[in-house]
């Protein structure tokens, strides 16, 4: 690591550390009942949480194997479901310390390294799945606004929501369709090989030949978008009545969706900050107190901090011992494939 990388990294915890401390001071947070609130949390409140982030997680595992079935060539081998989600897991506690995008990505080049096409399994694979989260995100964000709007609530929200969902589904077959017939054209195809551009432009190419522009597939991971979605809401909706705060769910379902895209851009670590910043802002929008709101998000980050790391834990824990049994035995090679394991 560089140190000009090093310096981008201390920038960017120093930045998500000043931007709490600001929300702290504007929304005048009493650490005190904060820490109550905190320490009130049963054990069972608690184990609600991981269980649906577990939920959140095996969703973006299969997310990522459906993709990764496609990407795949016949001689790469396939982790098994538990090897993946155990990888998916552990992203997702290293994107609470990287950007979110990133630490995923990470995660999951490194764990299909022994698999055969790390990069194009790994971080296509992963950049191909999440850019399907901030697609139907991009369509709750506008049922927010209409409900926003027209002062609508709960209502609005959630049949704009769901008639937005139905219109991403019926969709997929034309736009699909679309980028196929668009990759044919002759400036993809004729494109110079010889040149960074040109094989860019022949790689799209490929795609018309390619899985990847399918209708099933596309509807398969709007639908799971859509759960992990709904999941984060339950998540939020679950923190709050963790520390007795009182949000309506319908609030949580309205802001969530500009939390994700903002926290998908930040630059902070797992968003921090500027996750924080945005829930309280878009949660007031839609009538939650900001000094509410402000407690929530505090809680909700360490709460879910607290999750991830109990799950990436059991995971590593579970990847150690899997390993050890595998060597042991003889079972683990390279032509090993570890769903017949």
């Amino acid at each position: 690591m560089t140190w000009r990388r090093v310096l981008l990294s201390l920038l960017s915890v120093a930045l998500g550390l000043l931007l709490i401390v600001a929300l702290v001071k504007i929304t005048k947070i009493d650490w005190r009942a904060a820490l109550l609130q905190l320490r009130s949390v049963s054990w069972l409140a608690f184990g609600i949480l991981v269980v649906l982030n577990a939920l959140l997680i095996l969703l973006s595992t299969l997310k990522w194997r459906s993709i990764d079935a496609v990407l795949r060539r016949p001689s790469d081998s396939v982790p098994s479901c538990a090897v993946a989600f155990a990888i998916t897991s552990i992203g997702m506690a290293i994107g609470l310390v990287l950007p979110v995008q990133v630490g995923m990505t990470i995660a999951r080049t490194l764990g299909t390294y022994f698999h055969g096409g790390a990069f194009r399994r790994g971080t296509a694979g992963t950049l191909l799945e999440q850019s399907f989260d901030v697609l139907i995100v991009l369509f709750f964000a506008t049922a927010s606004t209409l409900a926003w709007l027209t002062k609508g609530a709960a209502l609005v929200w959630f049949a704009s929501a769901t008639a937005l969902t139905l219109l991403a589904l019926l969709l997929a077959g034309p736009l699909t369709a679309a980028a196929r017939n668009f990759t044919a054209l002759d400036h993809f195809q004729n494109a110079s090989p010889h040149t960074r551009i040109g094989k860019l432009l022949r790689s799209f190419s490929e795609l018309r030949h390619s899985s990847l522009l399918n209708a099933g597939l596309a509807r398969r991971l709007l639908v799971l978008s859509a759960l992990r979605f709904a999941v984060i809401v339950l998540m939020s909706y679950q923190t709050a009545q963790a520390i007795g705060s009182v949000i309506p769910l319908w609030q949580f379902a309205a802001a969530v969706p500009f939390v994700v895209v903002v926290t998908v851009l930040a630059v902070t670590p797992g968003g921090v900050g500027v996750n924080e910043l945005t829930s309280v802002t878009a949660l007031k929008v839609f009538g939650t107190p900001v000094a509410l709101a402000a407690d929530w998000a505090l809680a909700n980050r360490l709460l879910v901090m607290a999750s991830c790391f109990v799950i990436a834990a059991i995971a590593a824990v579970f990847l150690l011992i899997r390993n050890l049994v595998l060597s042991r035995t003889g079972a683990w090679n390279e032509n090993s494939r570890p769903e017949e394991i």
